[in-house]
């Protein structure tokens, strides 16, 4: 426990200027001084999302008898047959975060066909595809383009250049992204750089 104190204690004031104070039923004058959130990064925050919000799974799969529930750290979704239903389990599902200090945003939580596509952890799921989304792309088609730059003026190695690629290959894998990859790679162009401390060529 004392080890958790101290974890919850480095996050202190990160994130005060990051999203408006939100009061819930009960709070007092106090209310204005709790300390919210974790730093971004802190992996420790994965595992206690899981701890902080394992009533809420049981409240959903026990109480609202929901048979297709999906839940990842804070983002989670419901499947029903029902549009009547999945609107009347957002009312009660609101109320219940509420008990645990917790807000949904509002923009995504809306009920929608699946056959829409569902954002999910950066992608959009279909019932028979999976693509990511394009603010994804573009933001990565970016990060790529700049990491190629650094690396042709010689400020990072091709070894950086190349773990900054596979990383994100291996994040949208997960996707029908064949045609996708051949698309940002095929606007990027590679040359010869001679490597200043051996004096070997690299790719």
């Amino acid at each position: 426990m004392a080890l958790i104190d101290r974890i919850i204690a480095s996050g202190a004031g990160v994130l005060d200027e990051e999203y408006t104070m939100s009061y819930f039923p009960g709070d007092d004058l106090l209310a204005a001084c709790r300390p919210r959130g974790l730093p971004i990064g802190n992996l420790t925050s994965q595992f206690w999302s899981n701890c902080h919000m394992h009533p809420f799974d049981q409240f959903v799969t026990r109480e609202l008898r929901c048979a297709a529930y999906l839940r990842y750290v804070d983002d989670f979704a419901l499947f029903s047959d029902s549009k009547g239903e999945l609107w009347a389990w957002k009312r009660t599902i609101i109320e219940r975060l509420a008990r645990l200090r917790l807000t949904i945003h509002e923009r995504p939580a809306q009920v929608v066909p699946v056959e829409n596509g569902i954002p999910w952890l950066g992608f959009v799921v279909f019932p028979t595809h999976r693509r990511v989304k394009a603010r994804k792309v573009r933001g990565a088609a970016d990060r790529l383009r700049r990491r190629l730059d650094d690396y042709l003026a010689g400020h990072i190695s091709f070894a950086e250049l190349n773990a900054t690629v596979k990383g994100w290959v291996n994040h949208i894998r997960y996707a029908d992204t064949w045609g996708l990859r051949r698309h940002v790679f095929a606007g990027m162009k590679f040359k010869m750089v001679p490597e200043k401390q051996t004096g070997a060529v690299r790719p």
